[in-house]
C-alpha cells in the first residue's frame, strides 16, 4: 500500500471512530461562527466573478451548505 493510500485509510478509520464527536463538532455554535463567515466570503466571491448574474443560485447553494453545518 502507498504512502497516500495508508493515510486515506488511517484518516477513514479516524472519521468511522469518531463520527460521533465530529457531529457534535460541526453542529457547534463555533462551527456555524466559522462556517457563515467562510460561505459569505465564497458566496461574495462567487457573486463578483459573475458579475452577481447567479446570485440566487449563489445564495441557495450557500443556505444548503449551511444547513450542514453548525447549529443553525
Amino acid at each position: 500500500m502507498s504512502g497516500l493510500d495508508d493515510l486515506a485509510k488511517q484518516a477513514g478509520d479516524f472519521v468511522e471512530q469518531n463520527k460521533d464527536k465530529i457531529q457534535e463538532v460541526l453542529k457547534s455554535e463555533q462551527a456555524e461562527d466559522i462556517s457563515d463567515k467562510v460561505l459569505d466570503s465564497v458566496a461574495d466571491a462567487a457573486n463578483k466573478v459573475t458579475g452577481g448574474k447567479h446570485a440566487d443560485t449563489v445564495k441557495d447553494v450557500r443556505d444548503n451548505i449551511d444547513k450542514s453545518v453548525g447549529n443553525q
